[in-house]
């Protein structure tokens, strides 16, 4: 007799899909997180005349070149859960790829943004302002390769189509990634 650990079930008191409730609960972890950050962000920003000029030296077309590259993964992953929902597996598979890929751009383009900001002495230490940029952005990239990490790690089961309802799962963890990008990108770099 083999011995078989517990799953997660679609049971819920709640109503709510256990997979579902438990990303909800994660995402409203992050909420606090993000939301301490970008309230600090927002106090320090308020009380500093000259962080206009200091923000003035981050790279505004790469933060909209993100921007655009988020917003399309969104595109993608919706689609994914739509052909998942359809049980079209290939579809499913080629559109978890796309938004794991726009993710990759992502990542090249913020890499980009690092190497050309350091290079010119804009480090971590150089003041507040890119204490907060830095820190921000690379805890969002860093939910950024999580999310990609999960998205391959589900487009193995996909492949067999076991545990479709993973992409709804990743897709909601993934459209908060993105709002979070939506609020990062005006702070950092257009409300100079």
């Amino acid at each position: 007799m083999a011995f078989h650990a517990p799953i997660a079930t679609g049971r819920s008191n709640t109503g709510i899909p256990t997979g579902r409730l438990a990303v909800w609960w994660l995402l409203a972890s992050e909420v606090f997180i993000f939301g301490g950050l970008i309230a600090s962000y927002l106090l320090h920003r308020l009380n500093n005349e000259n962080w206009g000029e200091i923000a003035a030296n981050t790279s505004t077309p790469a933060g909209a070149l993100n921007t655009f590259v988020l917003l399309t993964s969104s595109l993608f992953i919706v689609l994914a859960h739509a052909a998942s929902e359809r049980k079209d597996i290939a579809r499913t598979l080629k559109f978890i790829w796309l938004t794991i890929g726009c993710g990759g751009i992502f990542l090249v383009v913020k890499a980009y943004e690092y190497t050309t900001e350091i290079s010119h002495g804009f480090v971590l230490t150089s003041n507040v302002f890119w204490s907060f940029y830095y820190t921000a952005t690379a805890l969002h990239a860093c939910h950024v390769i999580a999310g990609m990490f999960i998205m391959w790690m589900i487009s193995h089961d996909v492949k067999i189509s076991k545990n479709l309802h993973r992409v709804e799962l990743i897709g909601i963890y993934w459209h908060f990634v993105d709002l979070v990008w939506i609020f990062l990108f005006p702070l950092l770099y257009i409300a100079k």
